[in-house]
This record gives C-alpha cells, sequence and structure tokens, in this order.
C-alpha cells in the first residue's frame, strides 16, 4: 500500500470516527443558549432558537413541582412527567434531562425506547421489575432486574425497556437521560395506534397471529388514545 493510499484511509476513517462521535447531542458553543420559540432577535444554534443570553434571567434555569405525585389513574396505571427543554428552556444545548415516574399498585411504564439518550433510573420509593432487550445483533437478549429504594439501573440508548411496579405500595422513580429531548417511542402504541394505522396485514405477518386480532388491538389502541 503507498503512503498516499495509507493517507487517505486514515483520513477515512477519522472522518468517520467524528461523524459518529457527533451522532448525539453537539456540544454547546457558547455559555448558555436557552431556548425559545420565537426567534426575534435570537441565535439559532442546535436545539431551539437561542434566547437572547442579556434577556435571561434565573427562571429559564428553574423548573418546579417535580416533588408533587401525578395521578396513574389510566390504563397503563403510571404517568411519566417529563423535564425537557420544552419544560426547561434552559437545557437547550446542554444534552441533559430527566423525568419523574409515579407508579400505581401494579402500574407499567410500558415497553419503549428513546431513540436519542441513555436513560439512568434511580428509585426513590416503592419496588421496580425493570428490564431492556438488545438488538438482534445480540440475539435480543434480555437484561432483567428487581429494584429498591436507592437501586440505580441503566438502559442503553436506543433499546426497548420497561418498568414495572411489583410492590405492594405506590412507587416512584426518578431518570436522567443523555439528550435535552430524547424522544420516545412506545411499542405497542407506535405500532397499533400508528397515523394512519399500518396494514393489519403487515403486523399479522410480522406477529404471527390472525388479521382480526391484530384489528381488535388496533381498536383498542384506538379507543384508548
Amino acid at each position: 500500500m503507498t503512503m498516499s493510499i495509507r493517507l487517505s484511509a486514515s483520513f477515512a476513517l477519522l472522518a468517520l470516527m467524528l461523524s459518529l462521535a457527533d451522532a448525539y447531542d453537539p456540544s454547546p458553543l457558547q455559555d448558555i443558549c436557552v431556548g425559545v420559540a420565537e426567534p426575534h432577535n435570537a441565535l439559532f444554534v442546535n436545539g431551539q432558537f437561542c434566547k437572547n443570553p442579556s434577556l435571561t434571567t434565573a427562571d429559564d434555569f428553574l423548573f418546579s413541582g417535580l416533588q408533587v405525585p401525578r395521578s396513574t389513574a389510566n390504563p397503563m396505571g403510571s404517568t411519566v412527567t417529563p423535564v425537557f427543554e420544552q419544560q426547561l428552556p434552559g437545557l437547550n444545548t446542554l444534552g441533559i434531562s430527566m423525568v419523574r415516574i409515579d407508579f400505581g399498585i401494579g402500574g407499567l411504564n410500558p415497553p419503549h425506547t428513546h431513540p436519542r439518550g441513555t436513560e439512568i433510573l434511580l428509585v426513590l420509593e416503592g419496588t421496580l421489575y425493570v428490564g431492556f432487550v438488545t438488538s438482534n445483533q445480540l440475539n435480543n437478549t434480555f437484561f432483567e432486574k428487581v429494584l429498591h429504594p436507592g437501586d440505580v439501573f441503566v438502559f442503553p440508548i436506543g433499546m426497548i425497556h420497561f418498568q414495572l411496579n411489583v410492590g405492594k405500595t405506590n412507587a416512584v422513580a426518578i431518570a436522567g437521560l443523555s439528550s435535552q429531548n430524547p424522544g420516545v417511542i412506545t411499542v405497542a402504541n407506535a405500532l397499533f395506534n400508528a397515523k394512519p394505522p399500518i396494514s393489519p396485514e403487515v403486523l399479522a405477518k410480522g406477529f404471527q397471529v390472525d388479521e382480526k386480532l391484530v384489528e381488535t388491538l388496533q381498536k383498542k389502541f384506538w379507543y384508548y388514545n
């Protein structure tokens, strides 16, 4: 291999590594960039338009009320309270966010994935059964654990995961995420409540079930949503 070919290959590899390193929230290029919906007199960097720093106040970096229990009177028996950039504008460009998750008895935060963020979960109250499934390349390996107050568990980015309250009382957890807007795809809802709906034939073949069962599930999700 000639020197020029080796150099070209090295530059190609370096470019690939740099592109992968920038695959998540990019690093901010300024001290603060409070998100604003109105771009008047604002500078767009990444995420949201930046509020003029001279107009920024301490309130832009404050979210209150995360200590308040949320109602879990819904079909899943759980409620997620997000603190993303939309709720806390000061998070804009910082690459972090968090949520509070309330669980009624038997409550489930159903199987879902965060396409743009890793999640680290801390149990504050109750007992949770949690788990995540790896990709096809790792044979869809299932990792599971029962967590108690003070336990911390991490769900790698993009992996399908869930939390289920298996205790005899309500449960509460706090989770941090490695993106200001990690996104969430609830698996069942995405498949059976897509708009427009996914063809029952596709889902029936994919799940190896009867089309009538798929149609029943679709109607159930339409009803609840």
